[in-house]
């Protein structure tokens, strides 16, 4: 689990930076934040929101209090929070790290029905777990809260036959950011068995 968040930061912050690279002036939102400092080390956004339960968002305001261009939204991830952007007509990016595995299909539908509802040019970074790894992948890391994996998808192109109004960008295997840091993963990176059992980024976008 350590190396994977790991993993995950490297490819995810590539991807962010260049989006606002891309996209300068654009709104950032994290959905199921946790205690992700991603926003502190990202320019270039107009604002960055950082949303999760509101029993995480009371720990987070305690070590990480936040103004101005960052603020911090006490919801679910599947309740209507599209009402608390202040912006609208800017470019947005959603990311959603760490949560699709925990869920069911239904749980994540109603996600990008939230977004769909609220942004008509949105590009959403999402990690997914193969349905294999669903299955047979314990994580000691996880027990004490008793969370379990409970949902999966096989690419980023089954996950956009499941989502109405978004289509299918690109995705990046976990195994790239491991590349980085644990050499043997520059040749297992090219294995399509090991890319295909790999978490992997999902970008999609707003179909228009």
């Amino acid at each position: 689990m350590r190396s994977g968040v790991i993993a995950r930061t490297i490819v995810l912050d590539k991807l962010v930076n260049a989006f606002l690279a891309a996209h300068p002036g654009a709104i950032v939102v994290n959905i199921a934040c946790g205690l992700d400092t991603r926003c502190y080390r990202m320019a270039g956004f107009s604002h960055w929101y950082n949303l999760d339960l509101p029993e995480t968002i009371a720990v987070r305001k305690k070590l990480l209090p936040e103004s101005g261009a960052i603020s911090q939204i006490a919801l679910s991830a599947m309740d209507d929070w599209g009402g608390q952007i202040a912006e609208s007509g800017a470019p947005a990016l959603i990311v959603i790290e760490g949560l699709t595995m925990y869920l069911t299909q239904a749980d994540v539908q109603r996600i990008f029905a939230v977004i769909a509802r609220r942004f008509s040019r949105a590009t959403v970074l999402v990690e997914t777990m193969n349905p294999i790894a669903v299955k047979r992948f314990k994580e000691k890391s996880i027990e004490g809260s008793h969370a379990k994996f409970t949902w999966g998808v096989k690419d980023g192109r089954a996950l956009a036959s499941l989502l109405p109004g978004f289509r299918f960008v690109e995705e990046h295997a976990l195994t790239e950011g491991m590349a980085v840091f644990v050499p043997i993963y520059k040749v297992l990176d090219k294995l399509p068995a090991v890319r295909s059992i790999s978490n992997r980024i999902v970008v999609l976008k707003r179909a228009t």
